[in-house]
């Protein structure tokens, strides 16, 4: 550990603030606890609810409720046709699951370098890596931001290609007005704990497709279906349900659609509450010259999922990882989002090397997450400003 905080005398925190945090309340927990004590705890009438809620929430016609923000993209990737030899053009700076998906369908991940003031990945990048074999590509909203859709949904038109988006980061955001899960061909959402609103585990995939929306019924709940247009072998037998496809268990559970309803009546709460964070922090680190912070664009009215802190490595006298460890000593927990997917160690021996998107990996060195959650106090956000200056005071040339 840094020894910053013994040298500069008592560390800013004794209870330390980790980078992500859920929040649960009373109404959660009930919530739940009426499931739990219910006729159905899986495959029950909350899971339709739920799909209703986020319809709502989201402006889309369709929605299918999954275990996990993985498994809304893997079946994102085989409603829109992705398959063995097909490339899909993503960012390597995103949890593996954007990529892996195409890699779950036989297809090639292609990374396209991002954005150096958003993080997001950059159009311009996207639009020279395509090729005769690119099917689709994954658009992610990082940190919450609202990728430059306009201009990627205008080069998908262009080449024929789908628009899958992955929204982990970003429900509660809108894009021009529009909510985030109605605009791309396909989006996929994440419920993890450490998400603005969460399941416990979850995701959900939206369209304004019903031919995609079909697709994804389908492909998240083994391939079996009840509807009998949709057999080849229809009968009148109340309990026969026919395989005409092939899927998965990506199924939800009702009591986790019941927390993500719980969650979704303060999802507005949340929102707001993260702003007024992200305004502070940016107010604060503005001001410091070794440091950066994410450029918003405009059009996107941002629920930020997290707070990227970068530093100009020549103004200070410190690595990344001494500003970690020193953020550390001071009670304040980081964590850094993300290793380029194509760094990982799986896609070296797929053959990816270092040095495809110059951009990512400079970002990656020098950028570092903080606490960003609903229940953070005002104290708790002053003390992540006083470590952060702290630090910077330390170690600035």
């Amino acid at each position: 550990m840094d020894k910053l905080a013994i040298e500069g005398g008592i560390p800013v925190r004794e209870t330390p603030l980790s980078y992500g945090r859920q929040y649960i309340d009373d109404a959660d927990i009930q919530a739940v606890t009426d499931v739990l004590r219910s006729d159905y705890l899986t495959c029950g009438p909350r899971i339709s609810q739920l799909e209703e809620r986020l319809c709502e929430v989201t402006g889309a016609r369709y929605c299918v409720a999954v275990s996990s923000g993985t498994a809304a993209l893997h079946i994102a990737a085989i409603a829109a046709g992705i398959g063995e030899g097909d490339e899909v053009i993503t960012t390597p700076i995103t949890f593996a699951a954007s990529a892996n998906c195409a890699l779950y369908c036989g297809a090639r991940p292609v990374f396209a370098d991002i954005n150096p003031e958003t993080y997001n990945i950059d159009p311009a990048s996207i639009e020279a890596h395509i090729t005769d074999r690119t099917r689709a590509v994954v658009a992610v909203d990082f940190t919450g931001q609202a990728a430059e859709l306009d201009a990627i949904r205008a080069i998908c038109k262009r080449h024929g290609l789908v628009l899958i988006e992955d929204a982990a980061h970003s429900i509660g955001t809108r894009y021009k007005g529009q909510p985030v899960g109605s605009i791309a061909d396909l989006t996929a959402f994440s419920f993890h704990p450490v998400k603005t609103v969460t399941a416990g585990e979850g995701g959900a995939v939206t369209t304004n497709s019903k031919s995609l929306y079909d697709k994804l019924v389908l492909a998240h709940a083994h391939g079996i279906t009840r509807d009998r247009s949709l057999m080849v072998h229809p009968t009148d037998d109340p309990w026969y349900n026919e395989q005409v496809g092939f899927g998965y268990n990506y199924r939800m559970t009702d009591f986790q659609a019941a927390l993500l309803m719980s969650q979704l009546d303060k999802l507005a709460a949340f929102s707001r509450r993260r702003r007024e964070i992200v305004a502070r922090y940016d107010e604060a680190f503005s001001r410091i010259p070794q440091l950066q912070v994410q450029r918003e664009m405009p059009e996107s009215d941002t629920t930020r999922h997290l707070y990227i802190l970068r530093f100009h490595k020549e103004q200070m006298s410190c690595d990344r990882r001494q500003f970690f460890d020193a953020l550390t000593a001071e009670g304040i927990r980081p964590q850094v989002h993300y290793l380029p997917v194509y760094w990982h160690s799986y896609y070296e021996k797929l053959g990816y090397q270092k040095g495809l998107c110059p951009n990512a990996e400079k970002y990656y060195m020098e950028s570092m997450s903080l606490p960003l959650y609903y229940s953070l106090t005002d104290e708790d956000v002053q003390d992540v400003i006083r470590a952060v200056e702290k630090i910077v005071e330390r170690y600035r040339k």
